[in-house]
């Protein structure tokens, strides 16, 4: 795949075929107590049940298993500060070759673990200040794979990865076929991007919503500037959301997406807790910020068909935000 080439809905069920059974099909939820709560209709796509807990495991799996045999004998390599990595460690693993992951020393211990529990090799990315910057995290990739002649798996700006995350609406689709909205966080975009080749090849007039926390609102910006305005200085809970658009993800999020909105850190914690105590599961900040576009009332949605992609539950127990260690 060349990297000027557009992502296709060929692509995305090129990666379902390869992946099926490498992953989860995961469920979807319903919630009455949420459709009387916001007036429309829920569906709630739980990539929190996905292997290593988040819906990355999509796009590392199509990544590592879309590798030659030549190639994958000398391992993967990425950078990330926590999902990714394990999601490309777990299926470095399952392929039975070796994944190399640039990390940040400000990772969360939970995602640390992880990446140690799935066989990653973690590498330390060297740093001036107390968050890498991408020039810092390059040179780390640049290195082990001048040292190793490891394969890179860009997080999200990779077609690979964009098409494997697309499975996640395909399968979505398949189910509740009468959408009229979903919604997705964005960070990099990968998740963002793969939804909307997904929706958009359906032909149904679906509305993909990008949803990003106010205090990392990149993808925002530069949807309305009409080109990417790079992450600065990003401040929020959501740690699996503070990194910038890539090339790709911003070519298919500004043509596809309709609309990117932005809520607050607080209403991205009263999210957090409002799925774990109606819905019952364990979702982690950046999952909760589609559901803070809702409490917010970022968009209209009255009596609508809402899907919304719940995209990983790994969190920090010791340090849950609603907690005082937390602050």
């Amino acid at each position: 795949m060349t990297a000027a080439a557009p992502v296709t809905i060929e692509d995305v069920r090129t990666a379902r075929a390869r992946i099926v059974g490498k992953i989860h099909r995961t469920p979807v939820l319903r919630s009455s107590t949420l459709d009387e709560l916001f007036g429309a209709r829920f569906f709630f796509k739980c990539e929190n049940f996905q292997r290593a807990g988040v819906f990355k495991s999509r796009g590392a799996f199509n990544s590592v298993f879309s590798l030659s045999d030549a190639d994958a004998r000398h391992g993967v390599v990425t950078s990330s500060s926590g999902n990714h990595a394990a999601a490309i460690s777990l299926a470095a693993r399952t392929r039975g070759i070796r994944a190399y992951i640039a990390m940040p020393k400000i990772a969360l211990k939970s995602k640390i673990a992880a990446v140690e529990r799935y066989g990653g090799e973690i590498i330390w990315v060297e740093s001036v200040g107390d968050v890498p910057t991408t020039e810092e995290y390059d040179a780390t990739v640049e290195r082990v794979q001048a040292e190793t002649r490891a394969s890179l798996v860009h997080p999200y700006n990779d077609r690979r990865t964009i098409a494997g995350q697309g499975t996640c609406a395909l399968e979505f689709l398949e189910e509740c076929s009468d959408l009229d909205f979903i919604l997705a966080p964005v960070g990099g975009g990968g998740l963002l991007s793969g939804t909307t080749v997904a929706a958009n090849a359906s032909l149904r007039g679906i509305r993909v919503i990008g949803c990003e926390p106010l205090m990392a609102d990149d993808a925002q910006r530069s949807f309305r500037a009409g080109h990417i305005v790079p992450q600065l200085a990003p401040r929020t809970i959501a740690d699996g959301l503070r990194t910038s658009l890539g090339d790709l993800t911003f070519a298919i999020i500004s043509k596809g997406v309709e609309d990117i909105v932005t809520v607050t850190e607080d209403s991205i914690v009263e999210a957090m807790r409002l799925a774990w105590c109606i819905l019952k599961i364990v979702i982690e900040p950046s999952s909760a910020v589609p559901l803070a576009a809702l409490l917010e009332r970022r968009i209209r949605i009255d009596r609508k068909n809402v899907g919304v992609i719940v995209s990983g539950g790994n969190v920090d127990l010791d340090r849950l935000p609603w907690t005082q260690a937390a602050r």
